[in-house]
């Protein structure tokens, strides 16, 4: 194998793949990224036996087509750390890869392609085009609830849901909820639900760019694929039943608080630097036109602080994560928070004033 490339044409898909390598592998192919050189095209594979991401590079300098597999974290560490002046030349030698660029030259370890694992192709069961940007949009408002560690395992991921005439995003860890959902025309004949889990969430995000240009999806049985660009990305799913989320949201509140996104935001963690390190239990009370929020922690050190709303309602104590109530302030976009309570054993439901595209729900606490 030998080929010239430019530094630049080289260095944004191959950081791409390296965010998907795990540093620590059982098996050491998986550190590696998988090279295929052939037609003027440059083809980089990463997976960690449950994401997978292929980038095309086009127009390639290929004086020998081949494949080879080398340390992903350390080609592109060298390829950041080089200059863009001269183009680079990568030639397999025996089994070394040797990396030239001006008066540089690395000399890199492989290991064979064959034992590079592949993620096995299976029959598409359903094709959906939507815009980045807001397949971003969902994917950015709620991910963010998805559990870490959970042994309920289908928690350990994202819910996306297709129906006729909507997709949508869910997530939750069993103390919040959030969901984001887009009106789209998809065909889809019947209801359609998937887990893709963390991983697969996060590495999609981040080859999302804010534009209209499509990202295809083809949900599999065991596989979600997007073609993003010159990209194809894949993610095994998580297999089990995803709750209910309908039963979660509450309905029928009574008390609807209207609020300043960033002032309620600040307020919150601003108590929130004194609340208990463990819970970051926040009380609110809820009066004419005005919140107050409470915090104390086990050095008897406290906090006190009020933002004026618009409420006309009862007055009502009620107990929350604070991190859980500023995940949300964050998440939405819009100026105002509309905040619907009914008592304080009942969720919080949570959206921006003027867009329902996105809603919250987070437990209270006993405190």
């Amino acid at each position: 194998m030998k080929l010239t490339i430019s530094r630049e044409s080289l260095l944004t898909p191959l950081q791409s793949i390296a965010g998907v390598v795990e540093k620590k592998q059982t098996m050491p192919v998986l550190s590696n990224v998988l090279l295929v050189a052939e037609d003027n095209t440059l083809t980089l594979t990463g997976t960690n036996m449950e994401v997978e991401l292929v980038a095309r590079i086009t127009p390639v300098h290929v004086d020998q087509p081949g494949r080879i597999t080398v340390p992903a974290r350390k080609l592109s560490d060298i390829s950041r750390a080089l200059g863009d002046e001269a183009p680079m030349e990568l030639s397999l030698e025996g089994d070394r890869l040797h990396l030239r660029c001006g008066a540089s030259h690395f000399t890199l370890s492989t290991l064979p392609a064959e034992h590079f694992p592949n993620v096995e192709d299976e029959d598409e069961s359903f094709r959906l085009e939507l815009p980045q940007k807001e397949l971003g949009r969902m994917l950015d408002a709620t991910a963010f609830a998805m559990a870490q560690q959970d042994v309920r395992y289908y928690l350990n991921g994202l819910l996306l849901e297709v129906d006729k005439d909507h997709v949508r995003t869910v997530a939750t860890d069993g103390h919040r909820l959030a969901m984001a959902h887009l009106e789209l025309v998809t065909n889809c004949p019947e209801l359609r639900q998937v887990i893709v889990p963390r991983k697969g969430v996060l590495e999609l995000s981040r080859l999302l760019d804010d534009v209209e240009t499509p990202v295809t999806l083809v949900i599999g049985d065991n596989h979600l694929r997007a073609t993003v660009g010159s990209y194809t990305f894949t993610s095994k799913l998580i297999e089990g039943k995803f709750p209910d989320y309908n039963r979660v949201i509450p309905r029928g509140g009574d008390k609807i608080v209207l609020a300043d996104r960033a002032t309620l935001k600040n307020t919150l963690q601003r108590a929130g630097i004194l609340s208990h390190e463990n819970i970051r239990g926040v009380r609110l009370n809820l009066a004419s036109n005005e919140l107050q929020v409470f915090a104390n922690n086990p050095d008897q050190e406290q906090a006190e602080d009020a933002l004026p709303v618009d409420y006309q309602g009862e007055s009502l104590q009620i107990g929350f994560n604070v991190g859980y109530l500023v995940d949300v302030m964050n998440a939405l976009d819009e100026d105002q928070v509309k905040i619907t309570l009914s008592n304080p054993n009942s969720s919080a439901l949570i959206e921006a004033q003027n867009d329902n595209r996105c809603l919250y729900v987070v437990m209270p606490m006993r405190l």
